[in-house]
Parts: structure tokens; sequence; C-alpha cells
């Protein structure tokens, strides 16, 4: 069976199917939701059920509070229809204009980032465009149908290739792959572009970027992309990881600050000082953020990142230095059975 559905403001309609998610209908029918990991974790999906009824799927708690739901919210990427309906949205969507695909790409370089992070370039193949934005990621398509969801961590002017950073995942079926057997010319089946985190380009606000482990990589796409564009506003750039190798590419870092020379590279330490030698700022990097910015009210900010990191973040951020809740972008990595963004 297959229902009306209608999105306001705007008044756009589709229509889904009984096992259809909400946010897959509105994908297949062309119009660019907000979303992120799609297995109920980030929370970017999230809607008002104004009329009809859903199922509401298994999704993790803190994407979706109990007030929420009993104030008739849901995740659009667990909802399943049943019944017309009527979705409000924090915003008017747009069309899609970036088309999902499935292509085949061969490993064209494996290194060895850090102990537990690998980078992996993919060459895309001559035959096939392949669209993308900066911050977007991609699911690679395992034999058995399973996926696993990895940013993108180069920016679109890199043409023909993309470059992932994998973290090995203990008893991880996938990275135990990559760290132990592949190898370079292998083929990988991607699918993508996902996600709508991606560098607002027209909002005109400084940018407060933040990232844990590798929630670097898609940040590092954006970098790119805004020296790319000759981006001319201030970006204040924070990576975290708990000791100074976990900052893998932190050379790389400190030289953008030449080719873009309104962005502040601001590395943090959360593990403990003597035990790591480390002299820099130590703590969380939304502390760090707090303790620079007495006011967010006219920024934006960009985070990657564990689920828990970005919700402190998005909370401490709103409640404290107010930030207009549509100016945070987050991008969460989980470990969840189903994987979104990140490292299993």
């Amino acid at each position: 069976m297959s229902y009306q559905i209608q999105l306001q403001p705007g008044g756009q309609t589709f229509t889904a199917g009984d096992d259809d998610t909400l946010l897959e209908a509105a994908l297949a029918a062309g119009f660019a939701l907000p979303y992120g990991c799609r297995t109920g974790v980030c929370g970017a999906c999230k809607g008002r059920i104004a009329q009809g009824s859903v199922d509401p799927g298994t999704y993790a708690a803190h994407a979706l509070p109990e007030a929420e739901r009993a104030a008739g919210h849901a995740l659009l990427c667990r909802a399943r229809a049943r019944s017309d309906l009527c979705v409000e949205l924090p915003k008017p969507v747009q069309a899609v204009e970036v088309p999902v695909k499935q292509i085949p790409c061969r490993v064209s370089h494996l290194e060895r980032l850090a102990e537990d992070v690998m980078r992996v370039d993919l060459q895309l193949p001559a035959t096939e465009s392949f669209t993308f934005r900066a911050g977007q990621y991609v699911d690679i398509v395992l034999p058995d149908g399973a996926r696993r969801s990895f940013s993108i961590a180069n920016a679109p002017c890199r043409e023909g290739s993309l470059e992932l950073h994998i973290r090995r995942v203990p008893g991880g079926r996938f990275t135990g792959h990559v760290f132990a057997q592949m190898k370079v010319r292998d083929i990988l089946r991607i699918e993508g572009p996902h996600g709508d985190f991606w560098l607002r380009e027209e909002s005109g606000r400084p940018v407060v970027m933040i990232g844990t482990g590798t929630g670097f990589a898609p940040l590092k796409g954006l970098v790119e992309h805004a020296i790319h564009i000759g981006f001319d506003r201030p970006i204040a750039f924070y990576w975290g990881a708990r000791s100074p190798e976990g900052l893998y590419l932190h050379e790389m870092a400190q030289s953008w600050h030449a080719m873009l020379p309104g962005l502040r590279y601001i590395p943090i330490i959360s593990g403990n000082q003597a035990a790591t030698g480390w002299t820099g700022r130590r703590g969380r990097v939304h502390e760090a953020v707090l303790a620079d910015f007495d006011d967010l009210s006219r920024h934006e900010v960009y985070a990657c990142g564990s689920p828990p990191m970005i919700e402190t973040a998005r909370e401490c951020f709103t409640r404290e230095r107010s930030l207009p809740a549509g100016a945070f972008h987050a991008d969460a990595f989980t470990f969840a059975a189903v994987q979104p963004p990140g490292e299993t």
C-alpha cells in the first residue's frame, strides 16, 4: 500500500510505500531532505508528524527524546508511513541537485596515517561521472549487500578520485579487511553521495569547525573546497584527539593558513598531559570553543565526530552562546548496528 506524503513548509508531495522510510521515499522522489547517518542516531532528519500516523522504527534515545516523540516528532530515516501524512520540517526542502549512483572503484593508494587510521584512495571509473559536494559521504557496498559509510576527505576539485580515512574498529569485519588484506587495484563498489554536510557558501557568517578523530576527514574536504574557491570568511578549525598521534595530519592542518589566511587551526588533546608530553591546549573541543567565543549568534558551526560530542556541542553552543539552531551543521560518526558515516 502507498501513502501520500506532504511536506511543510513548501507543500511538496510524494508517495511512500509500507516498507519505505520517509527519507528513502523523499530522496527517491527527488527532494533533498536534511539527513546524516540514516540509522536513527544523529537526529539530523527530525520532523514533526502534523497529520497521520507512522511506525517510528528503532532509533537511539538521544536522537529523539521521549518529550519530542510525545510532541509528534519522528526521525524520517526510520519512520514509515501508516497513513497519509503531513510532515513539518524546520525549513523548506529543495530538489536533489546531486544524483546518487552506485559505481565500481579501484583502490589506487593505501597509506597508514596512524596506527589505527588508513587512508584509502579510490580511482573513479573514467566512463562514469560522479558528482559530490565537499563534506558528503559514500557507502561501500559489500558483496553480501551490507554497507559501510565513510566521509569523503577531499574536495571535488580533485577530479577522478575519492579519499577516505578509515579507522580500524576492533572486530570490525570491513575495517579488519582494510588493514589486513586490502591491496592496491582491489575493486570496491560505492554508492553516493549521501548527506547534507557541506559548506553553506552563501551565508556570509564566520565559520567554526570542530572535529574529533577521523571526524577530521569531511572537514578536510570543506577546507580544501574553501581554498579552491577563495573563501574569504574567517574559519576557526578545532581538531581534537586523545593523543598527539591522533592528530594524524597535523602538519597539513598547520599549512592551511598559508593558503587560506582567514583560517586559524587549534589542535586539542584530551589525554593526560604528562603522559603525552603535549604542551598545547588540552580538554574537549567544544570546551575550547566555549572558552574562545563569548557569542556565536552570528556564526555557523560545522561539527563532525561522535554523537555525544555532537549533541553536547549543539546544546552548549545554542544555549550558552546563542548559536541559531539552523546554523549548526553536523555529521555524526557512530558504531551502530547499521553503520552511518564513520568507522566500522
